[in-house]
């Protein structure tokens, strides 16, 4: 979804968006019921929770150091390929709830979009990539995460 910015083979090499510490677990994509059972053939010992109708992979809690990696990444990459689950085809771009209010916002972890301008970033939401974050959103609310502080508001519904 976002190979027109963002570079396959920087994403590929980085894998930061697939590796969670204790304090950016919450942050861990939504599975649909599909997913989850794809993963859970290939990885029979993944464990999920349910999550506002869509599923979340179980995390134990993180000691300071400590790094969970998602279920579905292997040393190959992620075993779903292309069919990733929403949250993860449209990172480092979040959807979050501000104030009320539904607003896309872009996660400063990813160095290869966070050092680009905030106005590229937002125009690129304007092509089309908004509104089809928006709609999907709307069909599946589970997506929409809580503002956390220090991500950067790009455009609001």
């Amino acid at each position: 979804m976002l190979k027109k910015i963002l570079d396959g083979k920087v994403c590929a090499a980085c894998r930061l968006c697939c590796v969670f510490d204790r304090y950016d677990v919450w942050e861990t994509p939504v599975f649909t019921d599909e997913i989850k059972e794809r993963i859970s053939s290939v990885k029979p010992d993944a464990e999920f929770v349910p999550k506002d109708g869509g599923w979340i992979f179980k995390a134990e809690e993180l000691d300071e150091n400590q790094l969970f990696s998602c279920p579905a990444l292997t040393e190959n990459g992620c075993i779903l390929g292309d069919d990733k689950p929403f949250d993860c085809r449209i990172w480092p771009y979040r959807i979050m709830e501000v104030g009320g209010r539904r607003a896309i916002t872009i996660a400063s972890i990813c160095d290869e979009l966070y050092n680009r301008s905030l106005s590229q970033l937002a125009g690129f939401l304007k092509e089309g990539l908004a509104d089809t974050i928006f709609r999907y959103a709307d069909e599946h609310p589970e997506i929409v995460k809580p503002y956390y502080e220090g991500y950067p508001v790009l455009m609001f519904e």
